[in-house]
Protein backbone atom coordinates (compact mmCIF):
# COMPACT_ATOMS: atom_id res chain seq x y z
CA UNK A 1 0.00 0.00 0.00
CA UNK A 2 1.16 3.53 -0.74
CA UNK A 3 1.66 6.24 1.79
CA UNK A 4 -1.30 8.30 2.87
CA UNK A 5 -0.93 12.02 2.22
CA UNK A 6 -1.24 14.54 5.03
CA UNK A 7 -4.53 15.74 3.50
CA UNK A 8 -5.94 12.20 3.46
CA UNK A 9 -4.78 11.69 7.04
CA UNK A 10 -6.34 15.02 8.00
CA UNK A 11 -9.63 13.80 6.51
CA UNK A 12 -9.44 10.57 8.51
CA UNK A 13 -8.78 12.61 11.68
CA UNK A 14 -11.85 14.76 10.99
CA UNK A 15 -14.05 11.68 10.48
CA UNK A 16 -12.67 10.04 13.63
CA UNK A 17 -13.16 13.27 15.57
CA UNK A 18 -16.80 13.48 14.45
CA UNK A 19 -17.37 9.96 15.80
CA UNK A 20 -15.59 10.65 19.09
CA UNK A 21 -17.05 14.11 19.77
CA UNK A 22 -20.55 12.89 18.82
CA UNK A 23 -20.34 10.35 21.63
CA UNK A 24 -18.53 12.23 24.39
CA UNK A 25 -18.70 15.92 23.51
CA UNK A 26 -15.91 18.45 23.53
CA UNK A 27 -14.85 18.07 27.15
CA UNK A 28 -15.32 14.31 27.30
CA UNK A 29 -13.26 13.54 24.21
CA UNK A 30 -9.50 13.27 24.42
CA UNK A 31 -7.08 13.78 21.59
CA UNK A 32 -5.64 10.40 22.56
CA UNK A 33 -8.98 8.76 21.73
CA UNK A 34 -9.08 10.49 18.34
CA UNK A 35 -5.47 9.50 17.61
CA UNK A 36 -6.21 5.87 18.58
CA UNK A 37 -9.26 5.75 16.33
CA UNK A 38 -7.20 7.02 13.39
CA UNK A 39 -4.15 4.92 14.22
CA UNK A 40 -1.70 7.78 14.64
CA UNK A 41 0.25 9.21 17.54
CA UNK A 42 -0.84 12.34 19.35
CA UNK A 43 2.27 14.22 18.19
CA UNK A 44 1.30 13.43 14.58
CA UNK A 45 -2.25 14.59 15.29
CA UNK A 46 -0.83 17.93 16.44
CA UNK A 47 1.19 18.26 13.24
CA UNK A 48 -2.13 18.21 11.40
CA UNK A 49 -4.07 20.43 13.81
CA UNK A 50 -2.76 22.98 16.33
CA UNK A 51 -4.96 21.66 19.16
CA UNK A 52 -8.14 19.97 20.29
CA UNK A 53 -10.29 23.03 19.64
CA UNK A 54 -9.10 23.15 16.00
CA UNK A 55 -10.01 19.49 15.61
CA UNK A 56 -13.44 20.12 17.14
CA UNK A 57 -14.07 23.06 14.83
CA UNK A 58 -12.97 21.07 11.76
CA UNK A 59 -15.26 18.18 12.77
CA UNK A 60 -18.16 20.54 13.46
CA UNK A 61 -17.67 22.39 10.19
CA UNK A 62 -17.52 19.13 8.24
CA UNK A 63 -20.62 17.66 9.90
CA UNK A 64 -22.62 20.80 9.16
CA UNK A 65 -21.41 20.95 5.57
CA UNK A 66 -22.18 17.24 5.06
CA UNK A 67 -25.72 17.90 6.27
CA UNK A 68 -26.10 20.93 4.03
CA UNK A 69 -24.82 18.99 1.04
CA UNK A 70 -27.24 16.12 1.77
CA UNK A 71 -30.17 18.55 1.67
CA UNK A 72 -28.83 20.38 -1.38
CA UNK A 73 -28.29 17.13 -3.26
CA UNK A 74 -31.75 15.85 -2.38
CA UNK A 75 -33.49 18.98 -3.62
CA UNK A 76 -31.25 19.57 -6.64
CA UNK A 77 -33.38 19.88 -9.75
CA UNK A 78 -36.67 19.47 -7.86
CA UNK A 79 -38.91 22.37 -8.82
CA UNK A 80 -41.95 21.63 -6.64
CA UNK A 81 -41.63 22.71 -2.99
CA UNK A 82 -43.60 19.72 -1.70
CA UNK A 83 -41.41 17.27 -3.59
CA UNK A 84 -38.29 19.10 -2.43
CA UNK A 85 -39.56 18.86 1.15
CA UNK A 86 -40.09 15.13 0.83
CA UNK A 87 -36.70 14.64 -0.83
CA UNK A 88 -34.94 16.49 2.00
CA UNK A 89 -36.92 14.55 4.63
CA UNK A 90 -35.76 11.35 2.97
CA UNK A 91 -32.18 12.65 2.93
CA UNK A 92 -32.45 13.42 6.65
CA UNK A 93 -33.79 9.93 7.43
CA UNK A 94 -30.96 8.43 5.38
CA UNK A 95 -28.37 10.59 7.15
CA UNK A 96 -29.59 9.83 10.66
CA UNK A 97 -29.91 6.11 9.96
CA UNK A 98 -26.55 5.66 8.24
CA UNK A 99 -24.41 8.39 9.80
CA UNK A 100 -26.03 9.51 13.07
CA UNK A 101 -22.69 10.83 14.30
CA UNK A 102 -22.98 13.64 11.74
CA UNK A 103 -26.08 15.05 13.41
CA UNK A 104 -25.01 14.17 16.96
CA UNK A 105 -21.77 16.08 16.35
CA UNK A 106 -23.84 19.13 15.54
CA UNK A 107 -25.77 18.73 18.78
CA UNK A 108 -22.47 18.63 20.64
CA UNK A 109 -21.54 21.83 18.84
CA UNK A 110 -24.75 23.53 19.93
CA UNK A 111 -24.12 22.46 23.51
CA UNK A 112 -20.51 23.69 23.41
CA UNK A 113 -21.46 27.24 22.36
CA UNK A 114 -22.80 28.38 25.72
CA UNK A 115 -19.93 26.92 27.73
CA UNK A 116 -17.32 28.42 25.40
CA UNK A 117 -18.97 31.83 25.30
CA UNK A 118 -19.29 31.87 29.10
CA UNK A 119 -15.49 31.64 29.11
CA UNK A 120 -15.13 34.46 26.58
CA UNK A 121 -14.54 32.22 23.55
CA UNK A 122 -16.82 33.14 20.65
CA UNK A 123 -15.17 31.00 17.96
CA UNK A 124 -17.30 27.87 18.37
CA UNK A 125 -20.46 29.97 18.45
CA UNK A 126 -19.43 31.77 15.28
CA UNK A 127 -18.78 28.44 13.52
CA UNK A 128 -22.10 26.98 14.69
CA UNK A 129 -24.12 30.04 13.73
CA UNK A 130 -22.48 30.33 10.30
CA UNK A 131 -22.96 26.62 9.60
CA UNK A 132 -26.56 26.73 10.76
CA UNK A 133 -27.31 29.70 8.51
CA UNK A 134 -25.80 27.92 5.48
CA UNK A 135 -27.98 24.87 6.18
CA UNK A 136 -31.04 27.07 6.77
CA UNK A 137 -30.48 28.99 3.55
CA UNK A 138 -30.10 25.80 1.52
CA UNK A 139 -33.35 24.35 2.87
CA UNK A 140 -35.18 27.67 2.79
CA UNK A 141 -34.41 28.30 -0.88
CA UNK A 142 -35.24 24.69 -1.76
CA UNK A 143 -38.66 25.18 -0.19
CA UNK A 144 -39.40 28.32 -2.21
CA UNK A 145 -38.30 30.68 0.59
CA UNK A 146 -41.32 29.66 2.69
CA UNK A 147 -40.33 30.51 6.28
CA UNK A 148 -43.09 28.43 7.86
CA UNK A 149 -42.22 25.33 5.87
CA UNK A 150 -38.53 25.82 6.60
CA UNK A 151 -39.15 26.19 10.33
CA UNK A 152 -41.38 23.11 10.32
CA UNK A 153 -38.71 21.10 8.52
CA UNK A 154 -36.09 22.04 11.09
CA UNK A 155 -38.44 21.51 14.03
CA UNK A 156 -39.13 17.93 12.94
CA UNK A 157 -35.46 17.36 12.17
CA UNK A 158 -34.31 18.60 15.58
CA UNK A 159 -36.91 16.39 17.23
CA UNK A 160 -35.60 13.40 15.29
CA UNK A 161 -32.00 14.23 16.18
CA UNK A 162 -32.89 14.66 19.86
CA UNK A 163 -34.73 11.33 19.93
CA UNK A 164 -31.77 9.62 18.25
CA UNK A 165 -29.40 11.18 20.82
CA UNK A 166 -31.52 9.58 23.55
CA UNK A 167 -31.41 6.22 21.80
CA UNK A 168 -35.00 6.36 20.59
CA UNK A 169 -36.24 5.93 17.05
CA UNK A 170 -36.76 9.25 15.25
CA UNK A 171 -40.36 8.05 14.84
CA UNK A 172 -40.93 7.52 18.59
CA UNK A 173 -44.26 8.88 19.77
CA UNK A 174 -45.91 8.97 16.35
Amino acid sequence: MGRISAQERRESVIRAAIAEFAIAGYHGTTTAAIARRVGVTQPYLFRLFPGKKAIFIAALTRSMEDTRLAFEGAADGVEDGERALQAMKNAYVQLISTRPETLLMQMQGYAAVGAAEAQGDDVIGEVVRAGWMRIWETVHLSLGADAGRTAGFFACGMLGTTLAAMGLSPNAGR
